[in-house]
């Protein structure tokens, strides 16, 4: 849900407050991170731990 006026008009990442915004995930267009999903055999692809 984007509620943010900035957010709707340009996108969270052109706003001048994005690094100090609290509520870029909650009014913003961020999408939360979200834990890979297990492959076929119940593991976890290779690199899913990495950042």
């Amino acid at each position: 849900m984007t509620v943010c006026p900035i957010a709707i008009a340009v996108g969270c990442k052109k706003c001048p407050a994005f690094s100090v915004c609290p509520l870029k995930t909650t009014l913003g267009d961020i999408k939360k991170d979200e834990p890979p999903a297990a492959g076929p055999n119940g593991k976890k692809p290779p690199g899913a731990a990495r950042k």
